[in-house]
């Protein structure tokens, strides 16, 4: 036991002469050591059937059978990554998060409270500078539009845009895919209604969004159930507003009972980016930089573009001829991404600080 504790300490040690960026193949062969012998990598909020999660998950426990990967808490939202790291800030132990995946907007915070530890993959350069820190402490990973998914078996008439959803015929029948006041999901939710309002984004469409869930809550439209794909095919929350990926995948997890239709809305077609991060407080550092590494090659790319999200190396694996047709084919038309909005990510905290303060006084409505 005392010669793996000593080797695995001095091949830690001798990662630490390495680049940040791996530039070679000896280096990342140096990584892979380290990230062995650490024999561990812990991840939160990762849902199998999130962005085609459960396959990439597989795929970097087949490369890397050495590295035990811990999940813990599948379900959370962006804010309860970030109060994981916060709460084992001194624990070295199986619930620390060693890497995050939240929302564009919680990447800077985080950065901000000394949260994260910078890294740079071997393919940053391909990653678009306007989604990524330029120290390396975040970076955009995938995004995708909100969507409209609709269990067919019980809402004969699909709504189209965000409007509709305030007709009779849809009482209790509607429901968000995380609460506004901590999901990232939500919280662009939220704002995607105020966009169709017709509000500018930032604070002026949270203010519009929470006014829409507001007369939709009123109304008895909506549903304070967190939507996903058993509440949905149970007719709990008979219409989920879910980022398109995660609707596409739940309708293919759902095989038809009941049939489900995924509805990209006429108006307020908002995009979000979602951000990669290490843990700063990690226990297993190097298991955390190989995880990146993994993701952001073209083979855990295409992982997640297999789960319906557009990956951030999108356009580069495209020109370079590597992302294979039927992969393509499987995406929505490229006509209901034509209107997509990319909110910057000043319109995104401002959006978030009225959304996550408003939602008790303005809407009223728990969402658990």
């Amino acid at each position: 036991m005392m010669k793996r504790t000593g080797t695995a300490l001095s091949m830690t040690a001798a990662f630490l002469m390495v680049s940040t960026a791996i530039s070679s193949a000896q280096d990342l062969a140096a990584l892979e050591a380290a990230a062995k012998a650490e024999g561990m990598l812990t991840t939160i909020a990762l849902p199998h059937d999130w962005c085609g999660y459960g396959e990439v998950i597989a795929g970097f426990k087949a490369k890397y059978p050495e590295i035990t990967v811990n999940e813990l808490n599948p379900d959370a939202g962006s804010a309860d990554e970030l109060e994981a790291v916060r709460a084992n800030k001194d624990n070295k132990g199986p619930q620390a998060p060693d890497v995050l995946d939240i929302g564009l907007a919680f990447g800077p915070q985080a950065q901000s409270e000394g949260l994260l530890m910078p890294y740079k993959v071997s393919t940053w350069d391909s990653i678009p500078d306007n989604v990524k820190d330029a120290d390396g402490h975040w970076y955009g990973d995938y995004y995708g539009v909100l969507s409209f998914a609709v269990n067919t078996d019980i809402v004969k008439t699909l709504p189209t845009d965000w409007s509709d959803l305030l007709k009779p015929e849809y009482a209790a029948s509607v429901a968000l895919a995380g609460d506004p006041r901590a999901s990232n999901q939500a919280i662009f939710g939220v704002h995607a209604a105020g966009l169709a309002s017709g509000a500018a984004a930032g604070a002026a469409a949270g203010e519009a969004g929470l006014n829409f869930f507001a007369e939709l809550n009123k109304a008895g439209n909506f549903v304070p159930t967190i939507g996903k794909s058993g509440t949905l095919a149970q007719g709990a929350t008979p219409i989920v507003i879910w980022w398109d990926y995660n609707a596409l995948s739940g309708r293919d997890a759902l095989n038809g009972n009941p049939p489900v239709e995924v509805v990209v809305p006429a108006s307020g077609v908002v995009a979000g980016v979602y951000v990669q991060a290490i843990s700063a407080y990690a226990p297993h550092p190097n298991a955390a930089k190989l995880w990146m590494e993994y993701l952001y090659s073209d083979e855990g790319q295409l992982g997640w573009l297999k789960g319906y999200c557009h990956p951030i190396r999108f356009n580069d694996m495209v020109a370079r001829g590597v992302v294979p047709q039927e992969l393509l084919d499987a995406l929505p038309p490229a006509a209901a991404y034509e209107k997509a909005v990319f909110p910057t990510l000043d319109e995104q905290n401002a959006a978030k600080g009225v959304i996550t303060s408003k939602w008790d006084s303005v809407v009223g409505a728990n969402v658990q």
